[in-house]
């Protein structure tokens, strides 16, 4: 990621995901100044064609898209939102870490298998009620 990203951020995340919401509701929670905007991607009412970009694509790995509409996908998504908290310390040494070639090169290789098992994982009842997490519901429950 060469250049900071241009706020705010629209984070597209999957809702029906507990452990993307979960993450999700920490970022909500901590000050960003509204420097994010979170979109579920999830919910009935989610349009992927203003975006240019597959439900199917969304669904794979996470997405940022700032104001200027750079697309950040994956690794370099996280990247792009932990810019959102200038002043935290946290936020500015994992990023850096990331940064770092072999560093980032195992996180691509975390990321991608994470995204490989996440749907598996348990979903969030909490956005599921409605049935908008219509993404991989045709596979029976085991």
């Amino acid at each position: 990621m060469p250049e900071a990203p241009a706020f705010p951020l629209q984070v597209f995340y999957d809702g029906s995901c507990s452990v993307c919401a979960s993450e999700m509701e920490i970022y909500r929670r901590k000050e960003h100044g509204g420097r994010l905007i979170f979109v579920d991607i999830s919910g009935s009412d989610f349009d992927p064609a203003p975006h240019g970009i597959a439900l199917e694509a969304f669904m794979h790995e996470m997405h940022v898209i700032d104001r200027q509409g750079r697309l950040y996908r994956g690794v370099e998504a996280f990247r792009a939102i932990w810019h959102a908290f200038p002043t935290s310390t946290w936020y500015r040494f994992i990023g850096a870490l990331v940064a770092f070639p072999g560093l980032n090169l195992l996180a691509r290789l975390g990321y991608r298998g994470f995204a490989r098992i996440r749907r598996y994982l348990p979903k969030s009842h909490r956005t599921c009620e409605d049935g908008a997490c219509r993404l991989g519901q045709d596979k029976p429950r085991r």
